[in-house]
């Protein structure tokens, strides 16, 4: 059993210690927002925040998740209340298919927090989530509403 904390509740897991944190998530604890793309931390669309830094969860273990802080995009809102990049992404009608789009804006959301006011060159360095739609120019104009709002 291993001990997880995800979007502050502590849950309990039956896995391998090895087992990737993305299927602990997933199929475990029933959290889909997180999503498989490629199990080698090329895509991004498994993005969560691990202690507020963006990883790719899946390459991270559950034993080097274990007594972290993990937030999922399930986690972001608050009260019902859209985190200002779900709004961003919302208001300019970023997602086409909506695949990588969790994983997209959990990564912006730790850019954000590093850099409040980013560049497009600083989109461009921390943003590398693939977006097989092309909605890139439609993300980089909400990262900038997001650091606005």
């Amino acid at each position: 059993m291993a001990r997880l904390t995800i979007n502050g509740r502590s849950l309990e897991v039956n896995v391998n210690p090895t087992t990737p944190l993305l299927w602990a998530i997933r199929e475990q604890v029933g959290l889909t927002g997180t999503k498989y793309g490629c199990g080698i931390a090329q895509c991004g669309a498994c993005t969560v925040h691990l202690d507020g830094v963006a990883v790719r969860s899946c390459v991270v273990s559950v034993a080097a998740a274990e007594g972290r802080q993990i937030t999922t995009i399930e986690g972001l809102a608050a009260g019902g209340t859209l985190h200002k990049v779900q709004k961003a992404w919302v208001d300019h009608e970023v997602p086409q298919c909506g695949y990588c789009q969790a994983g997209m804006i959990m990564a912006v959301v730790a850019l954000l927090k590093d850099k409040p006011t980013p560049t497009d060159a600083d989109i461009e360095a921390g943003i590398t989530n693939i977006c097989r739609c092309g909605t890139l120019q439609q993300v980089r104009e909400a990262i900038h509403a997001a650091a606005k709002a």
